[in-house]
């Protein structure tokens, strides 16, 4: 189940603001997920996440195919300024894209 944290943005001028939903995911129960440079277990090792962590979806790319708890998937998340994990990783509740497409 994803949660939902809101954010604020405040315009230049200081005078307006918009709020935007950041969603979260889980990841797949009892599973430490390593994040990685790029799309694909060839990239580095970044940072390792906890089991019971949730992360956010910037965009989504295709890249290396990994199997994991919730199936097969082609698909990495971008959680950050180049960090990626696998959607085969991650509870989005879909088997395709739930996020833009990272350009």
């Amino acid at each position: 189940m994803a949660t939902e944290d809101i954010v604020i943005t405040d315009s230049a001028d200081g005078m307006s603001a918009t709020a935007q939903a950041l969603r979260t995911y889980p990841l797949a129960p009892g599973h430490n997920v390593n994040v990685r440079s790029g799309p694909g277990t060839h990239f580095s090792v970044v940072r390792t996440l906890p089991a019971g962590s949730s992360v956010p979806i910037y965009c989504q790319c295709p890249g290396e195919s990994v199997a994991g708890p919730f199936g097969t998937s082609n698909i990495w998340d971008n959680i950050s300024n180049g960090q990626f994990v696998s959607d085969a990783y991650v509870q989005t509740g879909s088997d395709g894209y739930v996020a833009a497409k990272c350009s």
